[in-house]
C-alpha cells in the first residue's frame, strides 16, 4: 500500500494542480462555466492529501530544504504577498467588505425603508410589509434595515430575497 501511496503522489500534486491553475485562470478572467468555482474550491481543498503525501514521502530532501534560506525568503514573500490581499479589510470593522455586490446590499441596508423604497420601486408601506411578512419587525420607519434584521435574527440574506420578490 505504501508504494501504491508514493507511486501515485506527486501525479495526483501535478493533476490536481494543472486543474487547479486552469479553474483559477478562469476564476480570474471570469471566463467559462459557473462550475469552475466549486471545482477550484473542493480540488484544491483535495490537492492537500497528495501534497502531504509527496512532504512525507520526501522528507530527508525537504528537511534540507527548511534549512536554506531560499525556503525561508520564499515563505517570508509568499506571506506578505498574501498578507497585502488582507490589509484592506483589516480596517473593515462593519464587516462591509466582501464582493461589491455584498459591499452594496450592507450599505443600502443602513438606511431605512423611506430611502431604500424608491430605489426597489415600491412604497416604503409596501417594503415594510415584505419584511413583516420575512418576520423582521421595525421599531421605527428610519430605523436601518440592517439593524431590524439583526435584531430579527433572520438570515440577512433571506430577508434580502423577500424584498426583492417579484409581486409580493
Amino acid at each position: 500500500m505504501p508504494s501504491v501511496l508514493n507511486r501515485y503522489a506527486t501525479p495526483f500534486i501535478t493533476g490536481l494542480f494543472v486543474v487547479s491553475l486552469i479553474s483559477g485562470l478562469a476564476l480570474f478572467f471570469h471566463i467559462g462555466p459557473t462550475g469552475f468555482h466549486g471545482m477550484h474550491e473542493w480540488l484544491s481543498l483535495l490537492l492537500i492529501l497528495p501534497f502531504g503525501l509527496h512532504v512525507w514521502k520526501n522528507w530527508r530532501p525537504m528537511k534540507l530544504y527548511l534549512t536554506r534560506a531560499p525556503m525561508a525568503v520564499a515563505a517570508v514573500v509568499s506571506l506578505g504577498m498574501a498578507a497585502l490581499f488582507l490589509w484592506p479589510a483589516a480596517g473593515d470593522t462593519a464587516g462591509a467588505g466582501g464582493p461589491p455586490p455584498f459591499a452594496l446590499s450592507r450599505q443600502v441596508l443602513t438606511h431605512g425603508v423611506a430611502e431604500i423604497a424608491p430605489v426597489l420601486d415600491m412604497t416604503a408601506e409596501a417594503l415594510t410589509a415584505r419584511l413583516q411578512a420575512a418576520g423582521v419587525a421595525l421599531a421605527s420607519p428610519d430605523q436601518p434595515v440592517a439593524e431590524a434584521i439583526r435584531a430579527s435574527g433572520k438570515a440577512e440574506m433571506a430577508v434580502l430575497a423577500a424584498m426583492l420578490a417579484p409581486g409580493t
